[in-house]
């Protein structure tokens, strides 16, 4: 951990969404004892880690109506039936974007994905307070997205304390050497590498193919954004991923099913000690 590193707050888009989903976070805070005696009530989700440690790279498939970066991609797509295509379609798990203003989503999409399929959900979105952690363990997810980028290191290490508190799993998203020192020191969090850098929207491969070799062997490696077809799970695969996080081409795909399906059966390489 570096401790002298100092951080700023982000800008540009995922700074914009960050301060929302701060802004977002006050109601949530009062519908805590809600939560809680929800939490209760909801049995815990399937691990969203092992389903993703495979011998092929795993597909984590997203539900996702709109993006800053693509505007509209499927605003019709109803979560239930486009989480079953995905599972048909071999998905190893799914990820709900419930970023209600510029992503389309909402906690909804999460819960009657859950109860549609058999398969782990990563509840994504841009958590940067407790109570949206509580929230994740509510609707029934088994996993929640930080982005290292749009936290301090220490609100990083608290978020994920609180998630592993709550019975759920941390993927840890990271485009920075010392991001991904970070994300390491958080005991047993998969680690992404988003390849589009969220302040600007533009997507530079080269992050990918610089730090996902960097991962520890045992942790879960995953390649985010920038996959369409399955050349791009050979590259990711190549770089040593464990499994890639594919979003609008599945999304807006006319037949869902086979366009996961596409993807599927690529080989992982195994990440050096």
């Amino acid at each position: 951990m570096q401790a002298n590193r100092v951080w700023t707050a982000p800008l540009g888009p995922l700074g914009r969404l960050s301060t929302a989903a701060a802004a977002r976070a006050v109601d949530l805070q009062r519908r805590a004892d809600e939560f809680r005696e929800l939490a209760a009530s909801t049995p815990i989700g399937p691990s969203f880690l092992s389903a993703l440690t495979r011998p092929d790279v795993a597909i984590i498939a997203e539900v996702k109506r709109q993006s800053p970066s693509k505007g509209i991609i499927n605003a019709a797509i109803d979560a239930a039936a486009q989480a079953k295509a995905y599972e048909s379609g071999g998905a190893a798990a799914l990820s709900i974007l419930t970023e209600p203003t510029e992503f389309g989503g909402s906690p909804d999409d999460l819960r009657r994905a859950r109860k549609a399929t058999s398969l782990p959900t990563l509840k994504k979105d841009f958590h940067v307070h407790s109570a949206q952690v509580l929230e994740a363990r509510a609707i029934g997810a088994s996993a929640v997205l930080l982005i290292a980028r749009a936290l301090a290191p220490e609100q990083l290490r608290d978020l994920a304390a609180n998630a592993r508190a709550l019975g759920l799993e941390v993927l840890v998203e990271v485009r920075t050497e010392s991001e991904l020192e970070d994300a390491i020191a958080i005991p047993d969090a998969a680690i992404g590498v988003n390849s589009r850098d969220l302040e600007t929207l533009i997507i530079e491969p080269e992050v990918t193919a610089r730090l996902l070799g960097m991962i520890p062997p045992d942790r879960v490696a995953i390649a985010e954004s920038g996959v369409t077809r399955s050349a791009d799970v050979v590259r990711a695969a190549s770089l040593g991923a464990d499994a890639v996080l594919v979003g609008s081409s599945v999304s807006a795909a006319a037949d869902p099913v086979a366009a996961v399906a596409a993807l599927t059966g690529v080989p992982r390489t195994r990440r050096a000690r």
